[in-house]
């Protein structure tokens, strides 16, 4: 049977080329506009909560319409949803670049969030339907999940020379070039592909999962934060009650938007929570150990990139690694190794001093992206390997939205934890200098206001303060490195676990026929 199955031709890896490019420039744009809120700042005068409605509203609205543009892809054409959305993200890219009020930006990086959206689900579901070769598309998937990965690395770095080098501005035309390429050689190299047992839509689904998603990821976002308990439990009650009844619905549905009847499937289930949260180690450990070179360190942003630059070479050279691996190694043993790696990066932070090399950070990074990386890449090859062709877009939208949360998660969950143990402790150094009620409220609420307020009490006092911040984030950032290194070691086992058996050359939705 094996041999009947068609193998890849060139014409199918030049078309994968180009599919990686908007997959690229999507998990980019998630971290890109960071750095460059202080130009944002001073030019468009926004508030607090616009700038932060500016960084959020891409990833929400992302997250919450992945799993409706995945069966959109699935009933009108994958290749045709691709094109669409290139079209979205690129007007959205103009409009950003023209915002000249905060409403207008934020507009824009909604628009980018809705094109994303419909271009992602339809990069992982054509590669699973150009490569029909188990083995050839774990090589097509392994360079996918590295793409992914290299773009939640690089955005940072690109983002600041980008920033610094021409404006903020240029962060968004940055797009337009690769999706007009996109546009031009699409429609010659990638094969169009659809479910042809979806029939129609159902719309009350789609707003289901929207509201879910959304709902979801707002409310991690919040209360994480700390700031807005209200709004956080609220938007987590309509987030679970959207969830519910989207599940339910799917299970009446004979044509559901998502057959959630996948996760019966071990070897999807198992890869996909590996998937989350290989994504949540490598943002986390990005979020904290940056913040470091920058605010501790006193790296500018472009001397913070090049310590940035092996985390992004293990990131991309990592799935490789897996794809050869596995030809000897079971995937479950693989996924679980690399899981451990990551909790070593993690475990490197109980080293980490206030005047400590950079080289030490590098290492972390590295060998975080490195384990992550592993992960992602053989469990989107589980995940897209375990359901038939026809529900690639399926698979495909749960395994990015996987990928979402976990980002929206690394940043809240291992970022809170850092926040408040940053919180706590300098609270507890600075109490000797009786600061002013609203200084020692700047100096425990984040280290760049405790950078900013040592520079204005100057002298001893002022380097004595700056001292204790320095030294409660370090503490701060070991803490959230053992934290982040427990959750590996317990998603190793859960990957060994949930995916013993899954050989990298079988047939996994064959297997599992079944249970689908």
């Amino acid at each position: 049977m094996t041999g009947t199955i068609p193998k890849a031709t060139t014409k199918s890896w030049a078309g994968l080329a180009v599919l990686v490019l908007p997959l690229l420039l999507i998990t980019i744009d998630g971290t890109v506009l960071i750095l460059g809120l202080p130009a944002i700042s001073a030019e468009l005068r926004p508030t607090g909560v616009e700038q932060l409605w500016m960084i959020d509203i891409y990833s929400l609205v992302l997250a919450g319409l992945l799993v409706a543009m995945s069966t959109v892809g699935d009933r009108f054409g994958r290749r045709r949803n691709l094109l669409i959305g290139a079209v979205a993200f690129s007007i959205a890219s103009v409009a950003g670049a023209l915002a000249t009020e905060p409403w207008m930006l934020i507009a824009a990086r909604a628009l980018l969030g809705v094109g994303g959206a419909i271009m992602m689900p339809s990069t992982l579901s054509l590669v699973r339907n150009m490569f029909l070769d188990r083995q050839q598309r774990r090589y097509a998937m392994a360079l996918w999940a590295a793409m992914a990965s290299v773009g939640a690395a690089v955005g940072p770095i690109l983002g600041g020379w980008v920033i610094e080098t021409f404006s903020w501005q240029a962060a968004f035309l940055m797009n337009i070039p690769v999706m007009l390429l996109l546009l031009i050689v699409g429609p010659l190299l990638l094969p169009e592909s659809r479910n042809p047992a979806l029939h129609r839509i159902d719309v009350l689904s789609v707003v289901l999962s929207f509201v879910g998603m959304i709902g979801v990821v707002l409310a991690i976002k919040t209360l994480t934060g700390g700031k807005d308990i209200v709004l956080g439990l609220a938007a987590l009650v309509v987030g679970v009650v959207g969830v519910v009844l989207f599940v339910r619905r799917q299970l009446r549905l004979p044509t559901p938007l998502m057959d959630v009847r996948m996760f019966k499937v071990r070897y999807f289930r198992g890869a996909v929570v590996a998937d989350l949260l290989s994504i949540f180690a490598m943002v986390g450990a990005l979020v904290a150990l940056i913040q470091h070179l920058q605010l501790v360190l006193g790296l500018n942003p472009l001397q913070a990139s090049i310590w940035l630059i092996p985390q992004a070479f293990f990131a991309a050279t990592a799935a490789f690694l897996a794809a050869v691996l596995v030809k000897r190694i079971l995937p479950a043993y693989v996924i679980s190794a690399g899981l451990l790696i990551s909790a070593v990066g993690f475990g490197l932070t109980i080293f980490l001093t206030p005047t400590s090399s950079p080289v030490l950070i590098a290492a972390a990074l590295a060998l975080v992206s490195l384990g992550a990386g592993i992960g992602l890449a053989l469990s989107n090859d589980i995940i897209m390997s375990s359901v038939p062709p026809e529900r690639a877009g399926q698979a495909a939208a749960t395994s990015e939205t996987a990928y979402e949360i976990g980002t929206t998660l690394g940043t809240a969950v291992l970022g809170g934890v850092l926040v408040a143990w940053y919180t706590r402790t300098v609270s507890a150094g600075t109490d000797a200098f009786d600061l002013e009620a609203g200084l020692a409220e700047r100096v425990s609420s984040t280290m760049a206001e405790a950078l900013l307020v040592a520079a204005e009490i100057g002298g001893e006092s002022g380097a004595a303060i700056l001292d204790i911040a320095q030294t409660a984030f370090t503490d701060a950032i070991t803490v959230t490195g053992i934290a982040g290194a427990g959750v590996m070691v317990v998603t190793a086992i859960w990957a060994l676990v949930t995916l013993r058996g899954a050989a990298a050359h079988a047939d996994l939705a064959a297997e599992h026929a079944d249970d689908h």
